[in-house]
């Protein structure tokens, strides 16, 4: 039995040299990554439903596990973006309880995957499905970001993308000027800051800058609404506003609230809904962290452990929830910059988690202050950043019409549906697409004598064809339905199957029926150049060799001879008196 490997990234960093010098990159880059990930992961978690206290538990918890135990040396794990689309509608359905039993269950499947040996997924995932559904969560995400961006209010939770942006117009009138001021300039700080000053966190800066203006605003009484403003916590029975200055607490999940503030009931029938969902975040989840991982290792020349990473993000993510954590997965951007700022190994990540704890315990009080239209902002330019408009434009000017149809397609259910039907049919139309390419490579054509100078001296009776290109059940019915045109006189007929790399169980089926066929009107086959592969299947299918009906070949002067006895049998049949029948093949 396979047993993936724990501890795998971070043994790889020692067994290469772990130096003091490592040691201070790791350091440098934690606090760089830390910085980036605590308003990314409020802002996350806030997306998805949650209060903003369990995006930084996310990180908190389920980063410094996925850092210590994954398979990969520069992932740096939280939420992420892509997982919005996904976690929102279960927040809706099933209330916090139900989203962080259903991450757990979602572990489950990841510790399963890499059991399996499933780290070799992403190469099986069409190029024009990542990236089209993950342009179309980039759009989701804008969407739910405009009411915050903009103080919309009076917004009733649509059931799907249409109604949703309908909402949205109809509650224009009630924009306030404050919270849109707000995000305008953070936004715009986080657009135009990167391009002068690269090295310091441009999130931390227009966060700042945000919650300044919003300070400024609520002392001239121009609302703003905050942290403070949309969540509490309680202590002793006292609410309090903002986030918890403390660390998480043990709990089951099923013993957090469901929908409505109702308890969440375990049972049978919660796990069978909950089963979808969690596969969906689990596929996400290794997709993303996979993805992530070739990435960075790209970037800096390493190659990770695929099924110790799915180990990893799997246990990451069933232990997270019992400490308030959402999903967790290997996030790109991050990850991107945890190298560029001289990470060397998993350490780097396991410290970004330690400045998570420590703006937990010291900056919690602060983070009341805010603004909620400062959040959205940056999530709106984190939407920006991952649907990639100007490289999906790009790639739908120079990719063939399939992948464009495939990737359209993905977009196009990703923004009015869900992520889940997008990548489930993203993939069925890939496969067809890909399974009539193939089909259209095999082929049945008539041959001439002068193919081959060996069987240029047999009679009009004997008839030569050639297959060329796999036999499938995509190819076999077409390929082999010209080996069916019967014309008058034929006697024998010679297959090249040289050509043929393999043969699926639909065209081992066809193939019998031929050769029936050619029984039921006395024509005799001969199969050339079969590679030792294909006869193996042939003959296991009871595809063999009889006297006067069906024999192989491996050469053309083999074919020539047995043709030419089978011939001279045939008419010996009818002449008995003029020659003695060979009595071999």
């Amino acid at each position: 039995m396979y047993l993936p490997p724990l501890f795998s990234a971070l043994r790889q960093s020692f067994a290469a040299g772990y130096s003091v010098n490592s040691l201070r990159g790791d350091i440098s880059a934690g606090l760089t990554v830390g910085i980036i990930a605590i308003p990314l992961a409020m802002a996350l978690a806030i997306a998805v439903g949650a209060a903003p206290q369990h995006g930084l538990y996310t990180v908190l918890v389920g980063g410094f596990i996925i850092a210590l135990l994954g398979g990969s040396r520069f992932n740096v794990s939280g939420p992420t973006a892509a997982f919005v689309v996904i976690l929102l509608p279960i927040t809706q359905q099933f209330g916090l309880g139900g989203l962080l039993l259903c991450t757990s269950l979602a572990g489950v499947i990841l510790v399963i995957m890499a059991f399996l040996r499933a780290g070799a997924l992403l190469q099986f995932i069409p190029y024009p499905v990542i990236l089209g559904f993950t342009a179309g969560i980039g759009v989701v995400i804008a969407t739910l970001q405009i009411q915050d961006a903009f103080g919309l209010t009076g917004i009733d939770t649509p059931a799907n993308y249409i109604e949703r942006i309908q909402g949205l117009v109809l509650a224009l009138p009630s924009m306030r000027m404050g919270d849109t001021l707000v995000a305008a300039l953070t936004l715009g700080t986080l657009v135009i800051w990167p391009k002068f000053f690269p090295k310091i966190p441009g999130h931390l800066v227009a966060l700042t800058l945000g919650t300044l203006l919003g300070l400024v605003f609520h002392s001239i009484e121009l609302d703003v609404v905050t942290i403070g403003d949309r969540f509490s916590y309680m202590v002793d029975g006292v609410s309090h506003p903002g986030i918890p200055p403390f660390l998480p607490s043990f709990t089951w999940p099923w013993q957090l609230t469901g929908a409505n503030d109702a308890p969440l009931v375990l049972s049978f029938e919660l796990f069978r809904q909950l089963l979808a969902p969690a596969f969906a975040i689990a596929m996400l989840g290794a997709i993303e962290s996979l993805l992530c991982a070739v990435v960075a290792d790209g970037m800096a020349g390493t190659k990770h452990d695929p099924n110790g990473e799915l180990l990893g993000q799997g246990i990451g993510n069933i232990v997270a929830p019992m400490f308030g954590g959402i999903t967790a997965t290997a996030a790109i951007a991050r990850s991107a910059a945890n190298v560029r700022a001289g990470a060397v190994s998993p350490v780097s990540a396991i410290i970004h988690a330690f400045v998570v704890l420590l703006a937990i315990l010291v900056l919690a009080p602060l983070f009341t202050y805010i603004p909620m239209a400062a959040l959205a902002a940056l999530l709106l330019m984190v939407a920006w950043t991952m649907s990639e408009p100007k490289h999906v434009i790009h790639t739908l000017k120079i990719s063939p019409r399939n992948d464009v149809l495939v990737l359209l397609t993905c977009f196009i259910l990703t923004v009015l549906f869900d992520m889940v039907l997008a990548v489930g049919v993203g993939l069925l139309l890939a496969a067809g697409l890909f399974i009539k390419s193939m089909s259209e490579l095999t082929d049945t054509t008539s041959i001439s004598r002068e193919h081959f100078d060996e069987l240029g001296e047999l009679p009009e009776s004997v008839a030569l064809y050639a297959i060329r290109g796999p036999l499938f059940f995509g190819a076999a019915e077409k390929a082999l339905s010209a080996l069916r045109r019967f014309s008058p006189g034929l006697q024998i007929v010679i297959v090249d199957l040289s050509a043929v790399s393999m043969l699926d169980m639909t065209a081992l089926a066809a193939l019998q029926n031929v050769v029936n066929d050619y029984h039921a009107q006395g024509i005799g086959i001969i199969f050339l150049g079969t590679s030792a592969r294909v006869r193996r299947k042939m003959r296991r299918a009871d595809v063999r060799m009889r006297r006067g009906q069906l024999s192989f070949a491996n050469t053309p002067e083999q074919a020539k001879a047995r043709a030419l006895r089978w011939l001279s049998a045939q008419k010996c049949l009818d002449e008995p008196t003029t020659c003695e029948t060979p009595n071999h093949l």
